[in-house]
């Protein structure tokens, strides 16, 4: 559902597999920033962090505690990394189409998630 304070990040990206596992890539007409990569588990996590948080826009789940239910993880394991799925869009547009790596670990990483966009990718990047 959208309202008209919604914004709608729509970040065009393909999932191949590779060795039978998948793997998110940029369309083809961008290049890598650098020859470095982004961590692979990075990557991994803000996936799974949007289906969370799209299973709750959808009504699939009604609260964290079902999300970690279903994943059989904890809740506070959930509220910690859904975080990742409110990134800046700047930020998962570096990280994700990009592939620009980032200077946090995870957890530091969904920390930075709290807070201000304009503030975020200072902290994610050491640009």
């Amino acid at each position: 559902m959208t309202t008209p304070s919604t914004i709608r990040v729509v970040i065009p990206l393909k999932v191949k597999r590779r060795n039978g596992r998948p793997r998110i890539v940029p369309p083809a007409d961008l290049d890598a920033v650098n020859e470095s990569k982004p961590d692979p588990r990075t990557l991994r996590a803000i996936a799974r962090a949007w289906d969370w948080r799209r299973r709750l826009e959808r009504g699939e789940a009604a609260t964290l505690s079902d999300i970690a239910q279903a994943e059989q993880v904890t809740p506070p394991f959930v509220s910690r990394y859904i975080r990742l799925a409110y990134l800046s869009p700047t930020v998962l547009e570096r990280l994700l189409i990009h592939r620009r790596p980032c200077a946090l670990p995870l957890d530091k990483l969904a920390a930075a998630a709290l807070a201000p966009w304009s503030e975020q990718q200072r902290m994610v990047f050491d640009d």
